[in-house]
């Protein structure tokens, strides 16, 4: 079932046809396309109004306060971890040199 099947040549079927053979073919300059004469806008023009300048400020605000909150919670994630390891690795210090002045 594991065992890796290799893929087997096919035969032969007979004699193979070389590829035909394309010949080149010569350009022909033309007349050059005329150019456009004025080239209209992609995208329509954003006009902002004082109450989407608002809810732009609004907005703006509120992901900097979210992420900011975000940025704050994981530091202080890593600075409760790190003290409670801290704090793990005096006791098992603690323990290990007080079995050792038992014996």
């Amino acid at each position: 079932m594991f065992q890796p099947k290799i893929p087997t040549m096919p035969q032969p079927s007979g004699l193979v046809t070389p590829p035909a053979v394309v010949q080149p073919t010569t350009i022909t300059p033309g007349t050059p396309a005329p150019a456009p004469a004025a080239p209209e806008p992609s995208r329509p023009v954003v006009q902002l109004t004082p109450g989407t300048a608002v809810a732009l400020v609004g907005a703006g605000t509120a992901v900097v306060l979210v992420l900011g909150t975000v940025l704050v919670s994981l530091l202080l994630a890593v600075a409760v971890t790190s003290a409670s390891v801290a704090v793990c690795a005096v006791v098992l210090r603690s323990l290990i040199a007080s079995n050792a002045k038992r014996r």
